[in-house]
């Protein structure tokens, strides 16, 4: 007996069920669940890190400057000494950052001491909070550490 109505291509296509979708779409949820969290630890941990680097070229930069000057920038001068001649530095061969005074990950400015409590110049960054102290994305991170 044939079947005139339906073309052979027809009668073996076969979709998905909503039972099939709702298992992957529950799958889905729990690797994203699962894997949403370590992503997000690993970008917090990345932007510790870039401080660290943008840390290191600022001290090299503080460097040059004594170099040339003879002292380190005051505190008054600051960071900005890098890549502004301070009135009444004849020595000064800067801008010793070619590009410009960065501020930290969270847009936040690094500070200055000088003279540094760990060191003759202390540069470092208050982390997410911009406030002394705390832990993970809220911790201090300097060039002593």
């Amino acid at each position: 007996m044939k079947h005139h109505g339906a073309s052979p291509s027809r009668r073996f296509v076969r979709g998905f069920t909503l039972v099939e979708l709702l298992v992957v779409l529950a799958i889905l949820g729990l690797l994203a669940g699962l894997v949403g969290p370590r992503v997000i630890g690993q970008l917090g941990g990345a932007k510790s890190k870039t401080v660290a680097v943008q840390i290191k070229d600022l001290e090299a930069a503080v460097d040059l400057f004594r170099l040339d000057v003879g002292r380190y920038p005051s505190e008054q001068e600051g960071l900005q000494a890098l890549v502004t001649q301070p009135s009444g530095v004849t020595a000064w061969n800067g801008p010793y950052l070619r590009k410009g005074l960065p501020s930290d990950p969270w847009n936040n400015p690094y500070r200055y001491r000088s003279p540094g409590q760990h060191g003759d110049v202390d540069i470092l960054s208050y982390g997410a909070d911009n406030a002394p102290g705390g832990d993970g994305e809220n911790a201090d991170i300097g060039n002593w550490q």
